[in-house]
């Protein structure tokens, strides 16, 4: 992130007002940050800019040449460098392929990716995404609540001086992004959602597509989005009132708000666990009739607020949770004790988050409310009635870049040493754990001890708590939080 510079003194602006001449402006980078961020690029950061001396254009111009990559190109490093009076946070846009941010009617905190039919590794633009999303809504206006089922089109990539290819089709050119949705109405809150598609039985039959909310309530609501999925691409297609009723609510967890839950990715008809506040998880299996049925007994064991839940990628029957009690717990969903299998003492705060990657199964992220993340190898996990069990693994590395809690972390879904990681501190960040630096290398960056040779990216957005990377476009990312939603491709990743 570049600091943009303080607002222009009294004298400043007199010397504009009598006329003399600013310095030229590159109007398409500054008409390119007006369709990013809408009224951001105020006229007094225009005319700061101008940076006005009197001096002669050509001696002016010649030193600026020189100097430009000097002037207001800070980098902001969160946690360790403030902002000051009357500056702002301006994106280098240079290291973006693809950037958006639209605006939601409520908050989300939580959002999912649907997968669609336009195919794998796509690279082409514009890009389109299908996405699911809970809000909420400011209290006392809990009926204004909805599940957004989503269509983001015309995400077109960044425009750049240095493009080789002229590109002469109007149809080519930027334009700005579409955001199409199907609204959902529902009474509360929702504080995570995950959406789960079925296998397609056939080429004219497409998947079902179901998502599943965990609410503020404490109910867990199940929606078949099939339909409005549909709905985008063809036309005249309406929604009925029955299509927006849940096709299964989950009351096990009563009264008590939940924030985990998760689909097996491997389960064929659906599998869901759901976790709440008094430590609680709870299982759903989905029949083949497409009904519901939640296990009566809970599996315990936490001492505190699940907070997250998520299945192994390789192995149907096995799940783990984070939880405010510090613990990772490692469970076998046949267990007729309903007890973990395995429990390790990860931080000496609450874990908010996890996850397992899909391309090294024994991997496992985890995010704290100090800031930190780690990664575990979970061969060195033992059950606790293992001899020896007492020594408490340590992580294969660990991060305190942030400052703040983590909200998300994520394994890239096709390399196993890029993780992406939402922090409190509005950003976004992006890793490669593959990074190591030699000696000389080391000497070169002795300035910014600050900042680990494995962080590849840094992205600003306003109370960001959710992120996800897109399994059919390589590299693209959507993020939500308090200011809406944001997608993104770096041109690192």
């Amino acid at each position: 992130m570049a600091k943009r510079p303080a607002e222009p003194s009294d004298q400043e602006l007199d010397t504009i007002k009598n006329g003399e001449r600013p310095m030229d402006i590159d109007q398409n980078e500054a008409e390119e940050f007006e369709d990013e961020y809408e009224d951001e690029f105020e006229s007094e950061d225009e005319i700061l800019e101008a940076g006005v001396d009197g001096r002669p254009d050509e001696e002016r111009e010649a030193e600026e040449k020189e100097h430009a990559m000097e002037v207001d190109q800070g980098t902001f490093i969160p946690g360790r460098h403030k902002l000051s009076a009357g500056e702002t946070l301006a994106p280098d846009l240079s290291t973006y392929e693809m950037l958006h941010t639209l605006d939601a009617p409520w908050p989300c905190l939580s959002c999912d990716i649907i997968r669609d039919n336009l195919g794998s590794d796509r690279k082409s633009y514009p890009a389109t995404v299908y996405a699911v999303a809970g809000t909420q809504a400011a209290r006392g206006r809990d009926k204004e609540n909805q599940i957004m089922v989503m269509k983001m089109s015309s995400l077109s990539r960044m425009e750049r001086d240095d493009d080789e290819e002229e590109e002469d089709d109007s149809d080519d050119e930027a334009s700005d992004p579409i955001l199409e949705t199907k609204s959902i109405p529902v009474t509360s809150c929702t504080n995570r959602i995950r959406a789960f598609q079925t296998p397609q039985a056939t080429a004219a039959k497409p998947p079902t597509t179901l998502t599943a909310s965990m609410a503020e309530s404490g109910q867990v609501l199940i929606h078949d989005i099939t339909p409005h999925l549909t709905a985008f691409d063809t036309p005249g297609t309406t929604i009925t009132p029955a299509q927006n009723k849940p096709v299964s609510t989950i009351r096990a967890h009563k009264a008590n708000e939940g924030y985990a839950l998760d689909w097996s990715p491997i389960h064929p008809e659906g599998k869901l666990v759901t976790g709440d506040v008094t430590g609680k998880i709870f299982a759903t299996t989905r029949t083949q009739g497409g009904g519901f049925v939640t296990d009566t007994t809970p599996y315990t064991g936490h001492a505190g607020t699940v907070e997250e839940l998520q299945w192994s990628p390789t192995e149907k029957h096995v799940f783990a949770s984070a939880s405010n009690d510090g613990t990772v717990k490692i469970w076998d969903a046949r267990s007729k004790s309903r007890k973990p299998a395995v429990s390790i003492q990860v931080s000496t705060t609450d874990v908010n988050v996890l996850s397992w990657s899909h391309q090294t199964a024994h991997l496992l992220a985890t995010g704290a409310d100090d800031g930190e993340w780690a990664v575990w190898d979970l061969r060195q996990w033992k059950p606790a009635t293992s001899i020896g069990s007492d020594k408490k693994p340590s992580p294969v590395a660990s991060f305190n870049f942030h400052k703040e809690q983590i909200t998300a972390v994520e394994w890239h879904p096709t390399d196993d040493s890029i993780v992406l990681v939402c922090a409190g501190d509005n950003t976004l960040t992006l890793w490669d754990l593959a990074v190591e630096l030699d000696d000389e290398e080391s000497r070169d960056t002795a300035g910014v001890q600050d900042v680990p040779p494995q962080l590849l990216f840094v992205h600003y957005m306003e109370m960001v708590k959710e992120a996800h990377w897109h399994p059919q476009i390589p590299g693209a990312v959507l993020a939500t939080g308090g200011s809406g939603f944001g997608v993104f491709k770096t041109i690192s990743v």
